[in-house]
């Protein structure tokens, strides 16, 4: 007997198939995530330092005048700061390093400034957390090892773009002259990815920095005389290891809105690519409708699914790229959507609609940045606009049609 008025056998019958589809792509996350592909981050509620700095700005004033909006467009904060001299820039930056870091349309050597003494403030924190006996012994040697990171975001030369210490804490960091640079790639990364996890020292291109680094060393390879500069941009909340977080769009959809205002803040740049990994290609895909013109490239690397159906789907100007090495472990993820579980179709498959690049010489799912490979030399290729050049998938022989 039907339990379901309205509903016909057959009708029940899809039902029952959609639910178990669910269930399975559960269980495969939560799989996945019992057998090693998780890190441990901490759930402790920190308090918000960045929103309580531009609550201070927001009421502040500064040389008898109303500050702008700190959300405001990046055009309206670039004609506010334009009407400052350098001094008066270094005021602010001082007062409120924090949110002139965080500021799109703030001058970028000033928010490489303000950041670097926001993050000198949270390392003191971290340096006294690391001797105080209310915390565990654990938690004193997580304060530890943050505050070895934020000393190394603090090295000379770092060009630390955003900060952000709460909740696991965010970050990007920028390779290359980018106030004149021409091509500007973005890495964007996937679960797990904090202040903790932002470089690592060992396969350090498993990590968002060693990622940009090694594209933009690629790129200068690829193209001496082009103007590039690469974004290490780990500045969205990613999932915590591969659970529901990682299975649904929440945090790939906050993560787009804030994609989106990177790029429109950005100084000056002909052309942006981005290079998105794992569930950071969640993250473009949600984001790629409502990007500005000037991104040409959306290149997607052991992607989970782009949140649509297929290329189309995306509506999307740019060029959408898809690469995944024969032993990336991320095959096994069911590619649907269900009830919002999963994240739709593969973007490798010839049916999506994607150019399919090569991924000769990666191994794994963090093995496309390392250098060699033909997985990262075609990254680069796209980055710098030498799309005739890329190495094509066998499986595809129409990636390298059409181009202009």
């Amino acid at each position: 007997m039907n339990s379901f008025p309205g509903l016909g056998p057959s009708s029940g019958f899809l039902q029952s198939t959609a639910w178990r589809a669910a269930l399975a792509l559960v269980v495969v996350f939560v799989m996945l995530a019992m057998t090693g592909w998780t890190a441990i981050r901490g759930t402790k509620e920190d308090a918000n330092p960045l929103a309580t700095a531009k609550a201070a700005w927001k009421h502040a004033t500064f040389l008898g005048r109303p500050l702008p909006d700190p959300n405001g467009s990046p055009a309206a904060l670039r004609a506010f700061f334009a009407t400052l001299g350098r001094a008066e820039q270094q005021q602010l930056a001082a007062r409120f390093p924090l949110a002139v870091g965080n500021m799109g349309g703030a001058p970028v050597a000033l928010r490489y400034h303000a950041n670097r003494m926001a993050i000198d403030d949270a390392r003191a924190i971290e340096k006294k957390r690391m001797t105080d006996h209310r915390l565990t012994p654990v938690g004193r040697q997580e304060a530890g090892r943050l505050m070895h990171r934020l000393e190394s975001l603090m090295s000379p030369g770092r060009q630390i773009l955003a900060f952000d210490p709460a909740y696991g804490g965010r970050a990007a960091e920028v390779f290359g002259n980018l106030p004149r640079a021409e091509r500007v790639s973005v890495v964007v990364p996937g679960v797990d990815t904090n202040l903790a996890t932002f470089e690592r020292t060992a396969r350090a291109t498993s990590a968002p920095v060693g990622m940009a680094h090694a594209l933009y060393r690629a790129e200068r390879e690829a193209a001496p005389d082009t103007r590039t500069a690469v974004i290490a941009w780990a500045d969205y909340t990613s999932p915590s290891g591969l659970g529901v977080e990682a299975a649904t769009g929440q945090l790939a959809e906050a993560g787009a809105v804030r994609l989106r205002a990177l790029v429109k803040s950005l100084p000056s740049a002909d052309s942006v690519s981005l290079f998105c990994h794992s569930y950071g290609s969640v993250v473009c895909g949600v984001a790629a409708r409502d990007l500005p013109a000037n991104v040409g490239d959306i290149a997607v690397a052991g992607s989970p699914g782009m949140r649509a159906g297929s290329r189309a789907g995306l509506d999307t100007h740019a060029r959408v790229w898809a690469m995944r090495d024969s032993d990336d472990w991320i095959q096994d993820v069911p590619y649907l959507e269900v009830g919002g579980l999963g994240h739709g179709a593969d973007p490798v498959d010839p049916a999506f609609g994607s150019r399919i690049l090569s991924a000769d010489g990666a191994v794994g799912h963090a093995g496309y940045f390392t250098p060699g490979t033909r997985s990262l030399r075609n990254f680069a290729l796209v980055g710098v606009g030498a799309i005739n050049s890329v190495d094509c998938a066998s499986a595809d022989p129409q990636c390298s049609t059409d181009l202009v």
